[in-house]
C-alpha cells in the first residue's frame, strides 16, 4: 500500500502506526523505554471509581475447582416470589365482579336448602290420624274439603301451662272448633260449625256435635259431619290449645280487633275494645271466649275465624321466610300440637295453610235459631253448592256471619 512498506527494503517508518516512533530492530532508537506496557486507562472527571477485585485466600482460591481446572459458576438467585392469582385484566380475585355473583348464587342456594328441609324435618315428626270412617260416605266430589278440628286436649300442656292458659281439665277431649274449608274453581269457603250444634251421632243418637270426638273419636266425628252436610271431607288437621298459642308466639303475635271491651272469667280474656296486637295466650282466650256475649257460640266462631286469618297472614307474610329464627320455630311449635289425616302428605298441608290465608267467603252454618240449630233448607242448599264446587253461586243469604237469616 502507498505510504506503508512490507518490511522488505521499505523505511522502518511504515510500521510506526503499528509499533508507535522508532524500530525494534534497532535501526532507529525508539523514545519510549516500555513500549508494550498497558496504558491505564484516564477517568473522566466525577466517575465514581470501580471496587478493588475480590481476591481469596490462596488456600481457598482455587477450594472446590473441578478437576478441568474451571470455576464452578456461581450459583442461580431463588426465584422471585409468584405474585397473587389475578385475572386477565391483572385485579386480585375479590376484585372480579363473577367471584361475588358465585358467592350471592351459594347464599340462595343454601337458603333455599334451609326453607325446604326444615319443614320436612319437622313434618316427619308430626303424628297421623286415621280420620276416615268405615261407613257408607258420599262419593268423591269435585275440589278439596279439609275439616279442621280445634280440640281442647291438653296433652303435652304441664299443670302451670294449663293454668296460665285457663285450660282446665286436663282430661277433656272436646272439639271448641269445628271449620269446613272447601278450594276448587269458585271462591275459597270457610263454614264454621257450631260445636254446640245438635246433629245425629251414629250410634248415640243426637247429641251436641262436639261430644262426637269424645264417644268415638275422629272417624265418628268425620261420620256425623259428613251424614249432616252430604259433603265427603278429603283431608283432616287438628290443633291442640297448645299449638294456637306456640303458632301465634312463633310469628310475633297476631292483630285482633274486638268490637267491644270483653272480660271473660272462664278462658282469662280481658281486652279493651279496638285493634290491638296479642301473643299467644291471649289469641287462644280470645277465640275461646263467649259467655260476655247473649249469642256466645255464634260470637265465638266469629272470633275463631278471625284468629286464624290474622294467624294465616303472619305465617305467610315475607318476613317469615326471611327471618330464620321465626322460619325454625314456626316449623317447630307444628309437630308437637298439631295432628295430620294419615292421606295428607306434605304438600296437601301446605296447600290447606296457604287455602286459609285465601278465604274469600266466609260463614256459619244457616241457623234457624241462636240456639245453634240448624235451618235445613237453607243449610242444605249452601252445602248443596260447595258439594258441586259451585261456590261463586253462594249468596249473601245462605252465608252470613252467625249463620242467622239476615
Amino acid at each position: 500500500m502507498a505510504g506503508r512498506g512490507n518490511g522488505t527494503g521499505g523505511s522502518g517508518d511504515d510500521f510506526d502506526w503499528v509499533y508507535g516512533p522508532g524500530s525494534s530492530d534497532g535501526a532507529r532508537p525508539s523514545s519510549d523505554p516500555e513500549p508494550t506496557r498497558r496504558i491505564p486507562v484516564q477517568r473522566r472527571p466525577g466517575a465514581t471509581p470501580p471496587p478493588p477485585p475480590t481476591r481469596l485466600p490462596p488456600a481457598e482460591q482455587y477450594a472446590g475447582t473441578p478437576p478441568s481446572g474451571r470455576r464452578p459458576a456461581p450459583a442461580s438467585p431463588p426465584p422471585p416470589a409468584a405474585p397473587p392469582a389475578r385475572g386477565p385484566s391483572g385485579r386480585g380475585r375479590w376484585s372480579r365482579p363473577r367471584t361475588y355473583v358465585r358467592l350471592v348464587l351459594l347464599v340462595l342456594v343454601l337458603w333455599l336448602v334451609f326453607l325446604v328441609a326444615v319443614p320436612l324435618i319437622a313434618w316427619n315428626k308430626v303424628d297421623k290420624v286415621d280420620f276416615e270412617p268405615s261407613a257408607d260416605r258420599p262419593a268423591q266430589q269435585p275440589g278439596t274439603t279439609y275439616l279442621l278440628v280445634g280440640s281442647d286436649s291438653r296433652a303435652g300442656l304441664s299443670p302451670e301451662e294449663r293454668k296460665r292458659l285457663h285450660t282446665g281439665d286436663a282430661a277433656s277431649e272436646l272439639t271448641d272448633t269445628i271449620l269446613l274449608l272447601h278450594t276448587g274453581d269458585g271462591p275459597t269457603t270457610l263454614v264454621s260449625i257450631p260445636r254446640d250444634s245438635p246433629l245425629d251421632i251414629p250410634g248415640f243418637g243426637r247429641s251436641k256435635v262436639n261430644s262426637a270426638y269424645a264417644k268415638g273419636g275422629t272417624p265418628l266425628l268425620v261420620q256425623t259431619l259428613e251424614q249432616a252436610t252430604g259433603l265427603r271431607v278429603d283431608q283432616y288437621v287438628e290443633i291442640g290449645f297448645g299449638g294456637l298459642v306456640g303458632v301465634v308466639d312463633a310469628v310475633g303475635g297476631i292483630e285482633i280487633c274486638p268490637k267491644q271491651r270483653i272480660k271473660d272469667k272462664d278462658s282469662g280474656l280481658n281486652v279493651k275494645k279496638g285493634c290491638q296486637e296479642v301473643d299467644g295466650a291471649t289469641a287462644l282466650a280470645y277465640s275461646r271466649a263467649r259467655k260476655y256475649s247473649p249469642i256466645s257460640d255464634l260470637a265465638r266462631v266469629q272470633q275463631q275465624r278471625e284468629v286464624i286469618a290474622a294467624v294465616g297472614d303472619k305465617v305467610l307474610s315475607p318476613w317469615s321466610v326471611l327471618n330464620p329464627v321465626r322460619w325454625w320455630q314456626l316449623n317447630g311449635a307444628v309437630p308437637d300440637f298439631f295432628r295430620f289425616g294419615d292421606t295428607t302428605g306434605p304438600v296437601a298441608a301446605g296447600k290447606w295453610a296457604l287455602a286459609m290465608t285465601k278465604v274469600e267467603k266466609s260463614c256459619t252454618v244457616p241457623l234457624a235459631r241462636a240456639d245453634t240449630t240448624w235451618d235445613t233448607k237453607r243449610a242444605q242448599q249452601l252445602f248443596g253448592k260447595i258439594a258441586s264446587d259451585r261456590t261463586d253461586e253462594i249468596t249473601d243469604d245462605l252465608c252470613t256471619a252467625t249463620g242467622l237469616a239476615r
